[in-house]
């Protein structure tokens, strides 16, 4: 009997998942439908609990959903527990609505494992103290590195956020439009903010915290390089990337949490961009 898994969000008819969940159940010869599910915030409930009673096995959630999501769970994960977000939905064997979040773990087997990164005592900024970034910061605490600044156009939410994980690390909050030449630059700057898709930068033009040694990385993607990547090539960044992979990765761990299979990711994005003719 055929599988059925979808994705909520809002915006949603950008979405590449239903290609790629496709990609992933061709490797196992997987008969599945996945479908696109625009909801808003008052109606998004009683649509998953729709999707869910209809027969659904399992459902990402994508912006602005994930706190809701995590709000609806009887069940978490750690990773969601930390994050306080989910993106990834399904119910145990006792029908208990579970949450899980892959953010995180996507960015980080992207970065290490499909760019060779390692983030050990290095110093990375995350603009942006959203849902995206929440689904991050444990997963690059993991990594160990020496500092992390936490950026944001309001400090009060960073500050907030910072708090969060003060029991696990000391996380720099620090305003979007108050950032000192004391910050030094970072060796990983991650864009956790959605200006980038309406093409707007969400820092200074000037800002001190990039140099040529940054690795910059967009939490989003477009066919066309975003504007925080375009800015990040301007001021001598060599190494730029957007969340291709990520969205690759954390897909990859959502469909093994709800089919108990692993799948390749490799092939899928070297052709990212052959999927928006699929």
């Amino acid at each position: 009997m055929k599988k059925v898994f979808a994705v909520f969000g809002n915006p949603i008819q950008q979405s590449l998942s239903p290609q790629i969940h496709q990609h992933f159940a061709a490797q196992h010869k997987l008969d599945i439908a996945y479908e696109k599910i625009l909801s808003d915030e008052q109606d998004f409930s009683n649509d998953v609990s729709q999707f869910f009673e209809s027969g659904g096995i399992g459902c990402n959630v994508t912006a602005p959903f994930k706190e809701l999501a995590f709000a609806m769970c009887t069940e978490l994960t750690d990773h969601a527990k930390r994050a306080q977000a989910v993106n990834t939905l399904y119910k145990n064997d006792t029908g208990a609505l579970c949450g899980h979040n892959t953010d995180g773990a996507g960015l980080l087997q992207d970065l290490t494992a499909n760019h060779n990164l390692s983030l050990k005592n290095k110093h990375i900024i995350v603009l942006g103290a959203g849902g995206a970034t929440r689904g991050i910061l444990q997963p690059l605490i993991d990594q160990a590195p020496n500092r992390i600044t936490l950026i944001n156009r309001t400090v009060e939410k960073a500050h907030a956020l910072a708090d969060e994980f003060s029991d696990v690390f000391s996380i720099e909050a620090v305003g979007a439009d108050n950032i000192s030449t004391d910050i030094p630059p970072a060796d990983l700057l991650i864009n956790g903010t959605s200006a980038s898709l309406d093409g707007k930068l969400p820092i200074a033009n000037d800002s001190p915290i990039i140099n040529s040694n940054t690795v910059s990385y967009d939490l989003s993607y477009a066919s066309e390089p975003t504007r925080f990547l375009q800015w990040s090539k301007e001021r001598g960044c060599k190494q730029h990337y957007d969340g291709r992979g990520m969205l690759v990765e954390q897909a990859a761990l959502a469909f093994t949490t709800w089919n108990a299979v692993s799948v390749s990711t490799d092939s899928l994005i070297r052709n990212f961009e052959a999927l928006k003719t699929q």
